[in-house]
């Protein structure tokens, strides 16, 4: 073995030094909820310069609603490639591979329209440029959850998961107020400057510390002891061939049919659907209704987009621990999930009746209880988790992601069309709304809450 061989080996070997007072997990954990928030602020970062944009390069709502769409066709698309990448490479390779290509894309929006260019070709680009954004990100997610599996024991998975899935409304309650000052001050294209050097950071960041547990040197034996003991996948990402007959035959035709007969199943897809046609009206539309249909300046919008998302963060967070704290008092499966979900469902209606008042502080105040209500029943992914067979979780929660994705679609050109048909907001708002109902449908669907038990495997 060469010099630089030993070098390697011992930076990777795993080293422990006692009396760690922060256990390694949770710096992992707050690398990825770093990760996560800028991954969000990525993929939001139009619905903030999206109007300067329009008046810099002349396209209309019509052309900024595709554009919006543009990200959740590729999004949709890359779920089930980006979890066998994962599968097959690990999550430490495939997420920096990740990130650093979403970021050069990020970056490079910041050039378009530098050069004389039509209409149609900057649109063209800009929104090519956004489905190379939402296929790089499309491991994102996934490698997240392969990350808490990896990392964290059974008992603590499910606060893990409500970490890094909180770091959505985080984004936006920090940098909504940044990205419109920096708009405001210095122009839209410094945005996508700032957030690609950020990218590039963090992609270096987690290449040269992230490594699988126990080969990571600041984990001590005690912790990988209780990672392991505790049901920790610890060598996920050390065993990436997994050739077993079981393994093999699992995603077979006939277990697939079996997968996608489960009532339940169906009922949370309608319900990840309707979820997440709220969120991307958040992270698209919502700035651009309070500048135009509100009259905000750039620098409101952006401190007044942030109380929305700081109420999802607290919503978010409370669904989690009130679902799993009514567990621990015996509530059955099905209420501790669908009860909470049903009541911030119901809460998230309350977007229609900001077409009823002329008052901004009213309208403000309707959308934070509309996005607390729609963090606080955003229980698609613990749901998914409860009613995955064991010998298909990945493939459940990817057709899960990709079919809740494809409200990243349709909302953004729907509301496109109808602000530009109406000349107002009023429909779309009634619009997104409606999906309040439609999520509730969904938990109706589902039935009894259980964990689908397949005969084919």
């Amino acid at each position: 073995m060469s010099e630089s061989d030993l070098a390697t080996s011992a930076e990777r070997s795993p080293v422990r030094t006692a009396g760690r007072r922060v256990p390694t997990r949770f710096l992992v954990l707050g690398l990825i909820f770093i990760i996560t928030a800028i991954n969000y602020a990525d993929r939001s970062s139009l619905s903030i310069t999206g109007s300067s944009m329009q008046d810099e390069l002349g396209f209309d709502s019509v052309q900024l609603g595709y554009i919006f769409s543009a990200f959740s066709w590729a999004y949709v698309v890359g779920q089930l490639p980006g979890g066998i990448l994962l599968d097959r490479y690990g999550a430490r390779r495939v997420y920096a591979v990740s990130i650093a290509l979403w970021t050069l894309v990020t970056f490079s929006i910041a050039f378009v329209g530098l050069v004389s260019m039509s209409v149609l070709a900057v649109v063209s680009v800009i929104f090519g440029l956004r489905v190379l954004l939402g296929l790089f990100e499309s491991p994102a997610f996934p490698a997240n959850a392969r990350v808490a599996t990896t990392w964290f024991p059974t008992a603590e998975r499910g606060r893990a998961s409500a970490v890094f899935n909180s770091a959505q409304y985080f984004a936006t309650a920090l940098f909504a107020p940044l990205m419109g000052w920096v708009t405001s001050e210095f122009g839209w294209r410094w945005v996508f400057v700032g957030l690609g050097a950020l990218g590039f950071v963090l992609a270096l960041l987690w290449l040269r510390w992230m490594f699988p547990p126990a080969s990571h040197a600041r984990v001590t034996p005690d912790e990988l002891a209780v990672m392991r003991d505790g049901g920790a996948l610890v060598d996920l990402d050390r065993a990436t061939d997994d050739t077993s007959p079981r393994a093999r035959s699992a995603l077979s035709p006939a277990t697939i049919r079996e997968i996608f007969s489960s009532r339940a199943l169906w009922g949370v897809y309608v319900m990840q659907y309707a979820v997440n046609a709220l969120t991307y009206f958040f992270i698209t539309w919502f700035p651009v209704y309070l500048i135009q249909g509100r009259g905000l300046s750039l620098l409101e919008v952006g401190f007044v987009a942030a109380l929305p998302a700081l109420c999802g963060l607290l919503g978010g967070l409370a669904g989690g621990f009130l679902s799993d704290g009514m567990l621990r008092r015996g509530w059955s499966l099905s209420v501790a999930r669908k009860l909470p979900s049903a009541v911030g469902m119901a809460l998230a209606t309350a977007i229609a009746l900001c077409s009823l008042t002329d008052s901004t502080v009213v309208i403000v105040a309707l959308m934070t209880l509309a996005f607390f209500g729609k963090g606080l029943g955003a229980l698609g992914w613990a749901i998914t988790t409860d009613i995955a067979p064991r010998e298909a979780s990945s493939f459940v929660g990817s057709t899960m992601n990709a079919f809740g994705n494809i409200a990243g679609i349709v909302t953004p050109i729907v509301i496109g069309y109808t602000v530009h048909t109406t000349g107002s907001f009023d429909v779309a708002l009634w619009f997104v709304a409606a999906h309040g109902v439609i999520a509730l449908a969904g938990l109706a669907l589902m039935g009894t809450i259980r964990r689908i038990r397949l005969t084919t495997v």
